[in-house]
């Protein structure tokens, strides 16, 4: 599995940017996907995660009722739709899929994108 991940960019604060991943395979293949992000000297921090079917969802304490996560498994892609964005969301968003699903909680995932920049200007 292949994951491209893109829609990066600069951005005020307030503002939005909508991130797409796309999978290399039928997302049919694999199970829940998910987004993480990278600040530089930070670990890496659990975004949100989208089970096959689109209807559960999981989101980090720090994003929630800002950012939505979709999927359309008929292209293959994966969605995160991230308004009133802060200059604390600037990191390299990474997307990532995994073969288990939600129904236990966020799952491993042993597949990752190769990240998208954000920038949040204050």
């Amino acid at each position: 599995v292949q994951l491209q991940a893109s829609g990066g960019g600069l951005v005020q604060a307030g503002g939005s940017l909508r991130l797409s991943c796309a999978a290399s395979v039928r997302t049919f293949s694999i199970n829940t996907m998910g987004w993480f992000r990278q600040a530089p000297g930070e670990e890496r921090e659990f975004v949100a995660a989208i089970s096959w079917s689109g209807v559960r969802s999981y989101y980090g304490d720090s994003v929630k009722g800002r950012f939505t996560i979709s999927r359309d498994n008929a292209k293959n892609t994966v969605y995160l739709q991230m308004d009133s964005l802060k200059p604390e969301d600037t990191a390299v968003y990474y997307c990532a899929a995994s073969v288990r699903g939600l129904a236990s909680g966020v799952p491993s995932f042993g597949y990752w994108g190769q990240g998208t920049q954000v920038t949040v200007s204050s």
